[in-house]
């Protein structure tokens, strides 16, 4: 008898421990084939989350090969020893299971796995993008091979499948887009040839110094309910640079709120402040907090914990926070009365949304109305008016509402409003009296469905975005990776020809190559949501701390900066082979401007 592998003969002789090690190795090499079932645990979890991608089938390796004549030689075992080996646990599965789901990548080169609740579970990426209202997922849970081809074929058969086929065909003939890289293929030659370039142009690490935070603070948020029950919450603030000055960012309250997107929301103001005519650094916070359902004495008392960690990294010449989601003027307000009750002193442009705690009196419409006034600005270079033209506008919160104030008074057609149900559309357009309606739907917690009760030529839809609507116009105002690529075919489809971007990073690099390869201008939000920063600095002047500066005055002052905010993007684009008539010249001209702002003053100040 020869163990497999080894080519030794069994002996009497052998001690304890080598029988104990062969035997180990007989079990690794034999239970790989023993059983097909996937349990809970037995798969690989890191190959759930990766797409498959479909390709030939392989000849067996020589490895593989080894293995299976190692099990006829195995099978020859006597009783005894077999006995032992069924006691063992089979431990290698994973091989034999991405095997038989190879094959069927090859055939249904739509289907990929994903873990939901839980569980392993087959999905369709051609009816997720394509499938519109019927978007049937997941197809089914993973589970014996029979099971497994037995609900690929019915979901292949389909007639909602194959009309999400012929959806994606109709998109493909009206405009090209290449298949996504996925994250398995992003590190090629040509990618880590332009990184190892940069590198070596870069002697003093400036890239790594500005990817890095300069400072994270976590931090335990402990707050009383209206019962007396106790809450925990994460509270976090991220101060990512401040090399052009003191820091200035939002504080977000919402539940996927984490280090992680403090810091992207971080970088991102670090780089729209940079791009401002006003010089400052860039920061960001928040908590996991939901303010929803709350009451008013449950925030305030969750703000007041927030701040007695926080304040002390808050100040004129540290950081002052502004509004983001979930934050508005209860939230501020109460987060500046524990402020000014710990530091001692009172900075009214720490809120800035009451006209009584600061000079301006548009603060909070001032990032929304700096949106249109960019988006203005754009079409005075094409030779257009905004007059008439139809605007699509994502997002229920001040940002969106305000959009829709502004573009009415210039005399636009904006027709859509969106929350997380779905979206509204209003044929005729929205004005100043459905404004107000919209507002007091918000006030009342009531849902956007309830307008079209009232407005008959408006329409609400379920789980949707509203980026297939004609228009000329898109604003995105909700959050990030909000457009994906489906939704950039949409909106190209659909006649827009200019995106305004609203909120932080709303497109998926893959949207954005659709919209750059269909000519489409997209305005990034570093530069056309600067509006906020602009506001914030104008506060802090101490002319406008003395005096209430009147709507026209300010507004014209952030008009004056939107263009100098616009003409600098297009000057770097310009000065770097992007000609201002190309659709991504300001997407490329902001962060370029951004970027050397930063870098000449890293560079200034040492390794510090």
């Amino acid at each position: 008898m020869f163990l497999p592998g080894g080519g030794l003969g069994m002996n009497p002789s052998m001690d304890d421990m080598n029988l104990i090690q062969a035997q180990r190795h007989l079990v690794r090499d034999i239970g790989e084939e023993i059983d097909l079932e996937i349990g809970p645990g037995d798969d690989d979890p890191s190959f759930a989350n990766t797409p498959l991608l479909g390709g030939p089938s392989q000849e067996p390796s020589a490895e593989e090969q080894d293995e299976s004549k190692q099990m006829s030689t195995g099978s020859q075992l006597p009783n005894a020893d077999q006995d032992v080996l069924k006691a063992q646990p089979a431990k290698r599965k994973k091989k034999v299971v991405k095997r038989w789901r190879e094959e069927w990548a090859d055939t249904y080169k739509w289907a990929y796995v994903d873990v939901k609740e839980g569980t392993a579970r087959i999905f369709c990426s051609v009816c997720k993008e394509y499938g519109r209202k019927h978007r049937r997922n997941p197809y089914g849970n993973e589970g014996s091979r029979n099971m497994q081809m037995s609900a690929l074929e019915e979901h292949n058969n389909s007639l909602l499948h194959k009309e999400a086929l012929r959806l994606q065909m109709a998109s493909k003939d009206k405009i090209v887009v290449d298949k996504p890289i996925y994250v398995k293929a992003i590190m090629s030659k040509s990618a880590g040839s332009i990184i190892e370039a940069a590198l070596k142009r870069d002697p003093m690490s400036i890239m790594e110094r500005l990817l890095e935070p300069e400072r994270m603070i976590v931090f335990r948020v402990p707050w009383a309910d209206d019962r007396g029950e106790t809450h925990v919450n994460r509270g976090f603030r991220v101060h990512f640079n401040q090399a052009l000055g003191p820091c200035r960012g939002g504080i977000r309250f919402h539940p996927k709120m984490n280090l992680s997107v403090a810091k992207f929301l971080g970088f991102q103001q670090t780089l729209k402040n940079a791009l401002s005519p006003y010089k400052l650094g860039g920061a960001a916070g928040g908590s996991d907090f939901d303010p929803k359902g709350k009451s008013d004495n449950e925030i305030m008392r969750f703000c007041q914990s927030f701040m007695n960690e926080i304040y002390r990294y808050f100040g004129t010449d540290k950081d002052l926070p502004s509004e983001e989601m979930g934050v508005g003027i209860r939230e501020m307000g109460y987060l500046f009365g524990q402020y000014r009750r710990l530091a001692g002193n009172f900075q009214g442009s720490f809120t800035g949304p009451r006209v009584f705690w600061s000079g301006s009196s548009l603060r909070t419409e001032a990032t929304a109305y700096g949106l249109v006034f960019f988006a203005r600005l754009i079409l005075v270079e094409l030779n257009k008016d905004i007059k008439g033209l139809r605007c699509v506008v994502s997002g229920f919160g001040k940002i969106a509402m305000h959009v829709l104030e502004k573009l009415v008074a210039v005399g636009a057609l904006p027709i859509t409003v969106s929350d997380s149900k779905g979206y509204l559309v209003d044929e005729d357009g929205f004005d100043y009296m459905k404004i107000s309606f919209l507002r007091d739907l918000k006030a009342q917690q009531r849902s956007l469905r309830d307008y079209s009760k009232t407005y008959a030529r408006s329409k609400f839809y379920d789980e949707a975005k509203p980026w297939n609507e004609r228009c000329d116009v898109a604003i995105p105002c909700g959050s990030q990776n909000e457009i994906d690529q489906a939704d950039a075919i949409n909106l190209v489809n659909s006649g827009c020809r200019i995106l305004v971007e609203g909120s932080n990073m709303p497109c998926t690099p893959e949207a954005v190559d659709v919209l750059k390869k269909a000519n489409v201008i997209i305005a990034p939000a570093m530069a056309a949501a600067a509006g906020g920063v602009v506001a914030g600095e104008i506060e802090l002047n101490h002319e406008c701390n003395v005096m209430h500066w009147s709507p026209e005055d300010f507004e014209s002052k952030l008009q004056e900066a939107m263009k100098q905010t616009f003409n600098r993007a297009l000057k770097a684009a310009n000065d770097f082979g992007y000609q201002k008539e190309s659709p991504e010249a300001l997407l490329h001209g902001a962060v370029i401007s951004a970027f050397l702002a930063i870098a000449q003053a890293v560079t200034d100040q040492g390794c510090v």
